[in-house]
């Protein structure tokens, strides 16, 4: 069974800290991310894929039934989990689509029986889905198909993505770029910014003039990341390196 990616969201630390250390006693869990307000979690939603989001209710501003919303009309929405003191959300909740509707505090029997549940879904699901090599981008009333192969770079929007054709042109698609970073990144893809993933064979230039690395991808110059710097070297040294077929 695979492990899953959780995000935890919650105003009150000494919750998120109850939660963090029951997730690591669940064997199914493999990594966990915290958040203590929804504005900080569509921050990471947007920047990471997760399997699972644990969500308490009420907060301030934007609350967990509309932050469950929001998540719901992503490309590939996380199981959302409510983590709450008040039992009266319940059925407002389910009718949401809410995979699981926790009471604090958290029973870890509980916990690891919501999450054995949502990850055996998801393998279900991971077998029944069709892979990310052919995506569709509406147009007016045209839809365009675009393969993998086709795209040198990619451009984050949002909840969508832009693709930059080989041939110049681009079409918006409605996938979060954390989606195809993940899906894309054995076919020679690797994320080289917040808002950019690149193919790794149509990057023609490495250049930094000591503050800001670039890329230069067909014509175009993309920023580097700081923290992006490492994986993309690797990534490069590995593809020159590949034997030719």
């Amino acid at each position: 069974m695979n492990s899953l990616s959780v995000l935890t969201v919650d105003d009150e630390v000494p919750s998120l800290d109850e939660l963090s250390f029951l997730l690591g006693c669940c064997d199914n869990v493999g990594s966990v991310k915290v958040a203590r307000s929804t504005t900080e979690a569509l921050r990471l939603l947007q920047d990471h894929h997760f399997d699972v989001v644990l969500l308490d209710i009420r907060m301030p501003g934007l609350d967990g039934i509309e932050l469950a919303k929001v998540i719901g009309r992503f490309a590939r929405p996380p199981a959302v989990v409510f983590v709450t003191a008040h039992e009266e959300y319940a059925l407002e909740a389910f009718e949401g689509g809410a995979s699981g509707y926790l009471l604090k505090p958290v029973d870890l029997r509980q916990l690891v029986q919501v999450l054995d549940r949502i990850a055996g879904q998801r393998e279900t699901q991971e077998r029944d889905d069709e892979p990310f090599d052919v995506l569709a981008a509406e147009t007016g009333s045209a839809t365009t198909l675009v393969t993998r192969n086709e795209v040198s770079w990619v451009e984050a929007a949002g909840d969508y993505v832009r693709l930059h054709i080989k041939d110049g042109t681009a079409h918006l698609v409605r996938v979060p770029i954390s989606v195809l970073e993940e899906e894309w990144a054995s076919h020679g893809f690797t994320r080289i910014h917040r808002s950019y993933l690149v193919a790794i064979r149509e990057i023609r230039e490495l250049h930094s003039d000591g503050s800001q690395m670039t890329v230069r991808v067909r014509d175009q110059d993309l920023p580097v990341s700081r923290r992006h710097v490492h994986q993309l070297r690797e990534r490069l040294v590995r593809h020159t390196r590949r034997p030719a077929s």
